[in-house]
């Protein structure tokens, strides 16, 4: 399986952001699934796409019956835990986003969720991408995906005097070194949803609180130290690390990222 180039480094400070980004979402959202998707046959499939380090899949577990079925699909389970620490009915199949769906993935799941492929996915890649996962459902299934907004990046201030340099900085030299750092395909995914031909399609659009937009703006620093460490320009990498510093300073001073964050779920017509 060809695996797409991940922007990021695999490695345990990835994992340990992709973590507390989980738990930082949670805590936003307020649900795991959507409110409007069922959740009450006891034999539910469900399927966790670019399941990362699996934690979707653990902390759900917990909360639904042992007799239903989670399976994380990734093109590497280099993040996530040994397989024995895992719930007894947590399974870890490979699949890849870009490439065809295998048979025996085709229209098995009832639920599908998806979080995170803002830096995965290029503008051009979201249609067809989206295809591919359409695929998984079950008639009748559901899809949830969840993203921030890359296209809604702004800087937020505690007051009109909070100094930005570094932060407007920080943000120019990262994006200079990927297309999908900024990216604007998040906010036409009802849309697309909608001309796939989807049904009960909404959308949950949603503002973090300062002193959440905070902490998740000092979760997202952590992948700019990621990306001095796989990037292969020096020049790149010793730029991020002499701002790192006078970032910090601007945010602890009340200066922060801020991002809308998107909920999407749908639902595949027919009856399973």
């Amino acid at each position: 399986m060809a695996a797409p180039d991940y922007v990021f480094t695999r490695d345990f400070l990835d994992n340990n952001r992709i973590n507390l980004q989980h738990y930082l979402w949670i805590e936003l959202f307020g649900y795991h699934i959507h409110p409007t998707i069922p959740t009450n046959h006891r034999n539910l499939r469900i399927a966790d796409i670019g399941t990362g380090t699996g934690i979707w899949l653990t902390d759900l577990a917990r909360r639904l019956p042992s007799t239903v079925s989670l399976d994380g699909l990734d093109i590497s389970f280099g993040a996530t835990p040994p397989p024995k620490t895992l719930p007894s009915n947590v399974t870890l199949q490979l699949y890849d986003v870009f490439s065809e769906t295998p048979d025996h993935l085709r229209g098995v799941y009832d639920i599908v969720h998806i979080r995170n492929f803002s830096f995965v996915l290029k503008d051009n890649e979201a249609e067809r991408v989206t295809r591919n996962i359409l695929e998984l459902l079950k008639p009748g299934g559901y899809i949830q995906w969840a993203e921030p907004d890359v296209s809604s990046f702004r800087i937020e201030k505690t007051h009109p005097e909070c100094k930005v340099t570094a932060l407007t900085e920080l943000i120019k030299v990262s994006q200079g070194q990927d297309a999908r750092f900024h990216s604007t395909w998040v906010p036409r995914l009802p849309m697309i949803f909608e001309q796939l031909g989807l049904e009960e399609v909404q959308s949950d659009v949603k503002e973090a609180p300062p002193y959440m937009g905070v902490a998740k703006h000092e979760c997202n620093l952590l992948i700019h130290e990621l990306v001095a460490r796989k990037s292969h320009n020096a020049v790149v990498a010793q730029e991020l690390k002499r701002i790192m510093p006078e970032v910090t300073e601007e945010t602890q001073q009340g200066a922060y990222w801020a991002f809308t964050r998107w909920t999407i779920v749908g639902r595949k017509a027919g009856i399973a």
